[in-house]
């Protein structure tokens, strides 16, 4: 074994694998930190910041829920001809997947417009955000995002080494890009915008958005995550992928978990620069943990729209019908282009989840801004009554 390659294990094994530097990665650790919360009987899940915390639901068996709201997935998928295709390659599940998965990055590549170079795949985009997190911050350096966001990044990149440096939203729960840019100094390894904002539903407009990246990602690398962009109202027309075909040191994430509705199948990409990719390359290989049948989902998803049309359209009624409660009933929520509504409840997190979780309901619940906080995620509509009527009962 060569050096460099005794190097990438020791680091490997240091940082990123981990309790601490697996901190808010997606479902499978969330759900074991949940466990370990439950058992402690800990307030919050993870500490992750003196001002944004997520409250630990009671322990409860998943399959007696009535309406699972907790986990931003789309109720209406996988399209079915993506669920046949993942079916049939099944049977081809002995061989390695890379011709397949080529096939879909050419796709990718000229969906977005830019080289097949410019492209990294990965089993969804919270592995993508990690990933960055390892090997920008395995030396130290701070990363700008907004307060609250969508953790992942930062939680990785503090494990390994580096430091989080937060700017709360505007009042229209935009990013407040003059702060964020002011904040940049010789310590500055990254800017991570999630556009539409996780948890708050909130987007940045996009003219101003993308003059901030243009102009900032000449001093400092931005990362637009863009998990939920096909979900809101101007769609991937908002998007921040093409600064990546002018050249801008831009990277810009997207899943294939939301609109698609396969956050169970595992699939991701990055778009950046060649150069950046080839950093984060060096450390993991990205593709390696995408099977062969979600691969074929995935390509068989990006050639139809009926389904994305529908999904879109089914998620905006339940929003509108969420959200025209929310506002009969008095409750303050934060304007939302994805498909979950964050909104203040006037009692303790812990104990709202653990009244809801009695009704059969999953939400998750949040402390930011010294307030408390529900997210509830758009489910079918029969499902977002069971939410409504959950509510009306227990604030009677």
């Amino acid at each position: 074994m060569n050096t460099s390659q005794i190097s990438r294990r020791n680091w490997l094994k240091k940082g990123a694998l981990t309790m601490a530097g697996m901190a808010m990665i997606p479902q499978d650790f969330w759900a074991n930190a949940v466990e370990q919360a439950q058992l402690e009987n800990r307030t919050f899940i993870f500490k992750t910041s003196n001002t944004f915390n997520e409250f630990t639901p009671p322990i409860f068996e998943e399959p007696k829920l009535k309406a699972i709201l907790r986990a931003n997935e789309n109720p209406y998928g996988p399209p079915p001809l993506a669920a046949k295709a993942f079916q049939d390659a099944v049977f081809s599940g002995n061989r390695y997947a890379w011709g397949t998965l080529n096939n879909l990055i050419e796709m990718i590549s000229e969906k977005e417009n830019v080289k097949p170079e410019q492209i990294l795949m990965a089993p969804g985009s919270s592995d993508i955000l990690e990933k960055v997190a390892m090997v920008f911050f395995q030396k130290g350096g701070d990363v700008i995002s907004a307060d609250p966001s969508y953790m992942s990044l930062m939680n990785v990149s503090e494990s390994v080494g580096g430091k989080w440096k937060s700017y709360k939203l505007l009042s229209d729960s935009q990013h407040d890009l003059d702060a964020m840019e002011a904040g940049i100094d010789q310590n500055t390894k990254l800017i991570y915008i999630c556009n539409p904002n996780n948890p708050t539903g909130s987007i940045t407009d996009a003219k101003k958005l993308k003059d901030f990246c243009s102009r900032v990602s000449e001093k400092v690398p931005v990362f637009i995550d863009e998990a939920y962009i096909e979900l809101s109202t101007n769609g991937i027309s908002d998007s921040m992928v093409s600064l990546v075909s002018e050249g801008k040191n831009v990277m810009v994430a997207r899943t294939f978990s939301k609109i698609h509705g396969m956050a169970g199948l595992r699939i991701g990409y990055l778009v950046g620069k060649e150069e950046t990719l080839k950093r984060i390359n060096d450390i993991t290989r990205g593709g390696m943990g995408i099977t062969g049948p979600s691969i074929m989902a995935a390509t068989t998803s990006l050639k139809g729209e009926d389904f994305l049309t529908m999904s879109k359209t089914k998620i905006a009624e339940a929003r509108s019908y969420t959200k025209a409660y929310l506002d009969a009933k008095g409750y303050a929520s934060l304007p939302s282009e994805t498909n979950f509504i964050i909104f203040e409840i006037p009692m303790d997190g812990k104990a709202f989840l653990e009244k809801i979780y009695n009704k059969q309901v999953g939400v998750r619940a949040f402390n930011f801004w010294d307030k408390n906080w529900c997210r509830v995620s758009m489910g079918t509509m029969e499902e977002m009554k069971l939410f409504t009527n959950a509510m009306d009962e227990i604030f009677a």
